[in-house]
């Protein structure tokens, strides 16, 4: 008899399991259960919990901005009313876009004030009102008059005779030493078919009236002209008309029997997205040209050719390129290597790998980063820069040579001598780079080859001279030698082990 007053079977004793342990073990099956049936719950709880979490943090950031954006109008009606000289609104408004922008710590962000946003409408729109006048306003002894850095061919500026060198004295009656560049650019532009009235001076004391008539001036972007069977194509920015300016002059190569291009893109700063798209598909055969991305979604794009070839691919295509090459050009330059459609030859580009949004505001505006561009191999532009398959620099100077340099340039030796002497010959330009040697201490054949290039864009020549310009030299040798195939799949070969590396390193980053 047990002390519980119930009897004892005389049984083999089996081992109890304390009833504390059989509470933990019914406990942990059934929320086992109950977790395993509960999981979509929990993961709805998480995924609610994390959208109100983000609600929240959007909506104090609302709040925040909108704080912010109340002390900034705090601060432009104090200083409205209490600053000790009454001061323009819109001084005040252009000088808070400045540095709101400046803030971003983005050099490609800016606001435009309205002399920035036409000229961006310029090159952009690629034709405005105008006479067909590249000006200038030099440091001389003297009024600081305008100065006619060149006219474009076949505008009212050019078929009136004016020159490169001209002075323009005054615009309408107004001398022109009292007007800034901006009022200059606001009196020569205007509707096309009205006039203006230019007084042109020209050496010391000839002066002389020219009445132009204004008239739609397209921005000059393509230079074209043969190297014996070599087609050499410049562009100099990108414009809505480049493309088709291009496809003119690969048709001119194309009559010309043409036999391999150079596609010369240094100092090309840039320009409109689909102006670069259209010119590398004047090259590729359909594919990527290149992708962005950003934070914001609608800006991850893939942009593919738009058009059809026109340069055969059995026509080896070399591209120029050198540290002024950047943006639009980078793209064209990065499509073309990644594609395997041409060989690289400079210096590496100026990496300036970023989209920009213009958005007017009135008459002004400003430009706002919003992606980042990638070649179609998805190599970073930004900051990097397009390395060339052939390197070739161009001399550095030490620090004493560009000090003589700048004297040189200061001293404008060299464009008075060009303005005097058009048409010198290849001697008349030797003698003056030896008289230039023994005054400055410079290298003789940088002399020339500053002589010749000013020689050439005094006259709109188009093709540097390749005994002076060392890395189109090279881009004609490379053509003329036979190699061009046999370097262009080494450069190929040598991407896909560069490509191959960087995947393995993103694996084993990645894995670590």
């Amino acid at each position: 008899m047990s002390d519980t007053g119930f009897p004892v079977e005389n049984k083999p004793k089996k081992r109890k399991v304390p009833l504390s342990w059989v509470w933990v073990a019914s406990l942990a099956l059934l929320s086992a259960v109950f977790a395993f049936a509960s999981v979509p719950g929990v993961i709805a709880q998480v995924r609610d919990g994390a959208a109100v979490a983000s609600g929240q943090r959007e909506a104090e950031n609302i709040q925040r901005n909108r704080r912010y954006a109340a002390i900034l109008q705090q601060v432009f009606d104090f200083i409205q009313r209490n600053y000790v000289d009454e001061v323009d609104p819109r001084v005040i408004f252009e000088g808070a876009m400045t540095g709101i922008f400046e803030a971003l710590g983005d050099p490609y962000s800016a606001f435009l004030p309205e002399s920035e946003m036409r000229g961006l409408n310029d090159t952009t729109q690629g034709t405005f009102g105008g006479v067909g006048l590249f000006i200038s306003q030099p440091a001389r002894s003297g009024p600081p008059y305008v100065e006619v850095s060149s006219p474009i061919e076949g505008t009212p500026g050019w078929r009136a005779g004016i020159n490169p060198g001209d002075l323009i004295i005054s615009i309408d009656g107004e001398p022109t030493d009292r007007l800034t560049m901006d009022e200059v650019l606001s009196r020569l532009r205007g509707h096309p078919g009205t006039d203006v009235n230019l007084i042109i001076r020209r050496g010391e004391r000839l002066e002389f009236p020219v009445t132009l008539t204004r008239a739609i001036i397209e921005v000059p972007t393509v230079r074209h002209a043969m190297i014996g069977d070599i087609g050499y194509l410049n562009l100099t920015t990108f414009t809505p008309m480049t493309a088709n300016r291009a496809a003119e002059a690969i048709a001119y190569f194309r009559a010309n029997n043409y036999q391999g291009l150079i596609l010369d893109l240094r100092n090309n700063f840039g320009g409109l997205l689909n102006a670069a798209i259209d010119v590398a598909s004047l090259f590729l055969d359909g594919g990527v040209v290149v992708r962005t991305r950003s934070r914001i979604q609608s800006e991850n794009q893939v942009f593919m050719t738009r058009r059809p070839a026109v340069v055969a691919q059995d026509i080896p295509v070399i591209v120029l390129i050198n540290r002024g090459s950047a943006s639009a050009s980078e793209i064209v330059a990065g499509a073309l290597k990644d594609r395997g459609r041409a060989l690289l030859v400079g210096e590496t580009t100026f990496g300036k790998g970023s989209v920009q949004q213009v958005y007017p505001l009135g008459n002004a505006g400003f430009r706002l980063t919003t992606a980042r561009y990638v070649t179609p191999n998805n190599a970073v532009i930004d900051g990097i820069g397009i390395p060339p398959d052939r390197m070739v620099r161009l001399p550095d100077f030490t620090e004493a040579e560009a000090g003589e340099l700048n004297r040189l340039i200061n001293d404008n030796r060299i464009p008075v001598f060009v303005r005097n002497n058009p048409n010198a010959t290849t001697a008349q330009r030797d003698a003056f780079a030896r008289t230039l040697v023994a005054e400055y201490a410079l290298d003789i054949t940088l002399i020339r080859r500053l002589v010749r290039n000013e020689q050439n864009r005094a006259t709109g020549n188009v093709i540097p001279d390749p005994e002076y310009d060392i890395q189109l030299q090279e881009a004609v040798n490379i053509l003329r030698s036979g190699d061009f195939q046999y370097l262009l799949q080494s450069a190929k070969t040598l991407q896909a082990l560069q490509e191959e590396l960087l995947r393995v390193r993103e694996e084993e980053a990645a894995a670590s």
